[in-house]
């Protein structure tokens, strides 16, 4: 699974999944903060976050402290997806 189309594809999911209408895809760094500063998600996102996840790649957070370090920013998100995705 090449990173970086992988990476592109989250930012779409969570344009998508989120109706984020302030930022395109594009606009949205790698590491760019999901929550607090940065794109300003809430925890209603979280839980659209961890559906899209499971939607998507098959892969489920159950725990609500891995919740917290996989949804930091669209690279750690990434990483998740490549560490775990069969």
């Amino acid at each position: 699974m090449n990173k970086e189309i992988l990476k592109q594809e989250l930012k779409a999911h969570l344009v998508s999944y989120l109706n984020i209408l302030e930022y395109k895809p594009e606009e949205i760094a790698d590491d760019m903060p999901l929550f607090g500063t940065g794109l300003e998600l809430d925890s209603i996102d979280s839980l659209e976050l961890i559906v899209m996840l499971e939607r998507e790649y098959g892969l489920k957070i159950t725990n609500p402290a891995d919740g917290r370090k996989i949804l930091v920013n669209i690279e750690s998100m990434a990483d998740f997806i490549i560490a775990n995705k069969k």
